[in-house]
């Protein structure tokens, strides 16, 4: 009788698909580059470790036994994920390769990501990007939880563990329906929101936040009950139907005035602004890939000419 001892290990794995492939001792050995009594220890390890019999072994042929039969499809199965977590090992001791789960924010990805995908795909040619666009909260949950390698938020995060690489920062405009009075002035001073009827994305989005507090700061109330959007487009959209006026980030200004009906005005003095970075978490042991991507970040916002002043510029 064989008694199980436990599972068995990945040699002793490797000496029974070896024995089934080749029905002979000696040929199995060398495939393996062992000697035969090592081999013939493997497989009764393999054996003993199961409870079974999987070779039958007389003087004239080496036979699968039935059980033998059915194990072979599943040991092959546990060599080839084996040697697939190897590979993915491998491969993740190199730097840029395997893929990158990057988080991004909805008010920057369609104004950075056009040329930040290129630059990467061009200076990481073995990096996979993975792009998960989501609202701040969800990328800061996606970091902790391990779900997301990467994310492009706004500073800072307030949240212990995580490296923030500032990229960019860029400044609010107004905007504002064609034939509202501060259509044709070349400025405005952040004090006028106090008297405008400023409209806000819905909750959970960042900008939202930081539309509030810039118009908290210049003591605009009831902001907060203002109509909300789903999205800057739709945002910009209920300006241009004369609904209220709204705070957009200026990278975004190209494309979603493009349409017409609208009106960008300047603040000033001192515009209200915000700040643009990669964050990671401090324990991923990539501090030196991710400072490299953060600078490809800010080299695509330098080719795509965006209206920001790039970090340590």
């Amino acid at each position: 009788m064989v008694i199980s001892t436990g599972g068995p290990t990945l040699a002793q794995i490797r000496a029974f698909l070896a024995v089934a492939e080749f029905l002979h001792f000696r040929e199995a050995a060398a495939a393996l580059g062992v000697s035969q009594p090592t081999l013939s220890a493997a497989l009764a390890g393999c054996e003993e470790a199961l409870g079974a019999r999987l070779v039958e072994r007389t003087t004239r042929r080496v036979m699968l036994t039935p059980a033998g039969e059915r194990m072979v499809p599943l040991a092959r199965t546990v060599a080839v994920a084996v040697d697939a977590m190897v590979a993915e090992a491998d491969l993740a001791r190199r730097p840029f390769s395997g893929t990158l789960r990057l988080g991004i924010i909805p008010t920057v990805a369609p104004y950075l990501l056009p040329a930040a995908l290129r630059g990467l795909r061009r200076s990481f040619g073995s990096l996979a990007v993975e792009v998960h666009e989501e609202r701040t909260a969800r990328l800061v949950d996606g970091l902790a939880t391990g779900r997301l390698d990467t994310a492009v938020l706004a500073l800072p995060t307030g949240h212990r563990g995580l490296v923030e690489q500032p990229l960019y920062d860029e400044e609010f405009v107004l905007v504002v329906p064609r034939g509202h009075p501060a259509a044709g002035r070349a400025s405005v001073s952040p004090k006028s929101l106090r008297e405008l009827e400023v409209l806000l994305l819905d909750e959970g989005h960042c900008l939202r936040d930081q539309a509030l507090d810039v118009c908290r700061e210049v003591g605009a109330a009831g902001v907060e009950s203002a109509t909300r959007a789903a999205s800057l487009s739709t945002l910009v959209q209920l300006v241009a139907a004369d609904m209220g006026v709204t705070l957009l980030p200026e990278t975004a200004v190209a494309v979603e005035t493009r349409r017409g009906g609208l009106a960008v005005t300047r603040f000033s003095p001192q515009a209200p602004s915000r700040r643009i970075g990669l964050v990671y978490r401090e324990s991923a042991g990539r501090g030196e890939e991710y400072a490299a991507i953060a600078a490809e970040l800010r080299r695509a916002a330098r080719v795509r000419r965006l209206p920001v002043r790039i970090a340590g510029t």
